[in-house]
């Protein structure tokens, strides 16, 4: 029975750690909460060590759409296993926003799906994603645009220091910048600083 124990002991202690791993986190909202059961376990699998490269176009990201179900399995496959899944819910603005997050090895986020039924929205932070255009992370805002007005905004809510600007000749993609500046938060930098500025993050909505 002895020679048991410390097996015994050892697998309690990794069975504890996955629990506690699948719960964690990185959103700064207080109101976000998990659910550690929707842990897509799946993509541990060596089958989705080596995931292929994901593209965004007006459809959406990979093979995840407008139409696509807000289900673990189906967005695992859209996602060619990517990433690991969880699911969670936030509050914005006193509404219930339901969403699955994409996360890497390290658990940093990289891709979060928005919706209730199907996808609505779509956050990309994965650098190794591209449009199909060929934009990546990293272009700058002079690359694509000459100025901000009629085509960007202020960013909102976590993107808040950000500017957000619709793709050129898209319906359904829009780019995030960010960089340096020291202006009032309620104002939008002037162009010759948002020149400077580098896309930090794509969005497609339905």
């Amino acid at each position: 029975m002895k020679t048991y124990r410390p097996a015994l002991l050892l697998a309690a202690l990794i069975l504890a750690g996955c629990a506690g791993s699948s719960s964690q986190h990185d959103s700064t909202s207080s109101s976000t909460w998990w659910n550690p059961v929707s842990w897509s376990w799946s993509s541990l699998s060596p089958t989705h060590w080596f995931g292929s490269s994901l593209t965004v176009t007006e459809q959406g990201l990979g093979d995840i759409n407008g139409s696509t179900l807000m289900q673990r399995d189906v967005l695992d496959d859209g996602l060619k296993g990517n990433y690991h899944l969880r699911q969670g819910m936030r509050t914005t603005d006193g509404t219930i926003v339901h969403f699955w997050q994409g996360v890497d090895s390290d658990k940093q986020v990289k891709v979060e799906l928005i919706g209730d039924t199907t996808v609505s929205r779509i956050d990309i932070m994965d650098h190794n994603v591209t449009t199909e255009s060929g934009v990546k992370f990293g272009t700058a805002f002079s690359d694509l645009y000459s100025k901000a007005f009629g085509v960007c905004q202020k960013g909102s809510g976590a993107d808040h220091a950000s500017v957000e600007c619709k793709a050129p000749g898209s319906q359904h993609i829009s780019y995030l910048f960010s960089g340096d500046w020291n202006g009032p938060e309620s104002l939008m930098p002037a162009d010759d600083t948002l020149k400077k500025w580098t896309l930090s993050k794509i969005i497609w909505r339905r």
